[in-house]
């Protein structure tokens, strides 16, 4: 006799109430082990594996690839115990499909299901708890099951992403290919056995599609036409963006300030730390390093307001946040205590988190808590931009991209590197004397960098 557990998605943290599954790491059938990750999922914050508490054999998973769960939401269950892992094992080379809930043990609460032995393999088609149809090889087998929580019609349906009812899907990427071209399954007729809707399915219905002359709903002349297009849902990291600008947008009277320097010395000083051994040293660290000595003398925008109290809030510690951009969208990774930093360590907590938002495995609290943002939009090409500030901070540093132009330089006209720096601040927390006087530092430490000196 084995138990079945059920697995929910946990409270993931940072007041996350969701999360969308990207990629399952498990099949039903595996046998996995006490904390091995099973479900790749995407918050609003970062990527994240989450690593199921049970050891056992996979007997059901809850929603596809591309489907939105809340916090609670059934994962997956897991048949746990040795017979159960053992059965696992022994049906991985026929295949595996989930066990049928046949009678109810009301002293246990949980699920519990026995395999009997000694009948050959048979292929059956079961329908899985989320709503998805599913064939594999199980042996004769008598089955005593009982939910430990019974799932709703309507969680059921969240869970699968669909209306009541299967659909005779089981790739995800035949789902998937559905969402982006906007089919409903549900219409299609699947040419595979038992109805089963196949990817070549979905590609003869989207090519129908496409040569299917466009009929223009007859409206009023007054009567608003809802514009087509391709319609991206605003979710996951990108819909916590949008929603983090908008508030950013609503609440802060922001205003921008921008000085152009030469940055000749600065290249000249990161080439020469370059050139001798340890890691080398990026322009982003450097800059990084020169807004922490700024805010030392310009604490003023390392602060956020309290609205409610109407009180502005100095901050200690000095956590520097910088604008990466990501396949994903834009995610702003967090330096903690940037301040007590070296220019050395600065740059080597950059490349690490740059390498973690590339690849999706930032933490969450690796994405919150920032007190300052710096912004290289240079990287793209451009010399200036007025960003938004990212809510709650009150000021954001840009820089542009450093290139040769005309700059008197000692009195004479010569060729330099120059860099475009601007500052959105909120003006709620410092006037423009202070906002100037922050930027303006910052400037003569990119032109001087034995200013940095002084600070070290």
């Amino acid at each position: 006799m084995a138990q079945v557990l059920e697995f929910k998605l946990p409270d993931l943290g940072e007041g996350l109430t969701e999360a969308e599954i990207v990629r399952w790491l498990v099949e039903v059938g595996d046998v996995v082990d006490i904390d091995q990750p099973v479900v790749e999922v995407e918050t609003a914050k970062a990527m994240v594996e989450v690593p199921c508490p049970y050891g056992g054999v996979v007997t059901a998973r809850f929603g596809d690839e591309g489907t939105e769960l809340p916090v609670g939401a059934p994962l997956l269950t897991v048949a746990v115990g040795s017979s159960a892992e053992a059965s696992g094992k022994s049906d991985s080379g026929a295949g595996t499909a989930e066990a049928e809930p046949a009678a109810a043990d009301s002293g246990s609460g949980n699920v519990l299901v026995g395999y009997g032995t000694g009948a050959p393999p048979v292929r059956r088609r079961r329908v899985r708890p989320d709503g998805l149809k599913a064939t594999g090889a199980a042996p004769a087998a008598r089955v005593v099951a009982v939910p430990a929580s019974p799932v709703s019609p309507a969680a059921s349906a969240a869970a699968s992403g669909r209306g009541t009812g299967p659909v005779a899907v089981v790739s995800p990427l035949v789902r998937r290919l559905a969402r982006q071209h906007d089919l409903d399954l549900r219409r299609l007729a699947g040419s595979g056995p038992d109805g089963l809707i196949l990817r070549a399915d979905v590609e003869s219905a989207i090519r129908s599609a496409a040569e299917a002359p466009a009929a223009a709903p007859a409206v009023p002349d007054e009567a608003p036409v809802r514009a087509a297009g391709e319609r991206i849902p605003l979710r996951g990291v990108r819909g916590a963006v949008a929603d983090k600008l908008s508030r950013s947008r609503r609440e802060i009277p922001d205003a921008t300030c921008w000085v152009d320097a030469d940055a000749t010395e600065l290249m000249a000083a990161r080439a020469a730390m370059n050139s001798a051994d340890g890691p080398k040293v990026s322009v982003l660290a450097l800059l990084a390093r020169i807004c922490t000595a700024a805010l030392a003398r310009y604490p003023e925008l390392n602060s956020t307001v309290d609205q409610e109290a109407r009180e502005i809030v100095r901050l200690p510690q000095v956590h520097l946040g910088f604008a990466a951009q990501t396949e994903r969208g834009l995610v702003v990774p967090v330096v903690r205590d940037a301040h007590a930093r070296s220019t050395e360590s600065i740059g080597a907590e950059i490349a690490r988190l740059t390498e973690a938002a590339r690849t999706g495995t930032l933490k969450p609290a690796e994405l919150t808590g920032g007190t300052f943002t710096l912004n290289n939009y240079g990287v793209f090409g451009v010399d200036g931009s007025t960003p938004i500030i990212n809510h709650p901070e009150a000021a954001m540093l840009g820089v542009g991209r450093i290139v040769p132009k005309p700059w008197v330089y000692e009195g004479q006209l010569a060729v330099r590197q120059v860099v475009q720096l601007s500052l959105t601040f909120d003006h709620r927390v410092c006037d423009g004397g202070t906002a100037g006087g922050f930027l303006r530092h910052v400037a003569d430490c990119v032109e001087q960098p034995a200013l940095l000196l002084r600070s070290l």
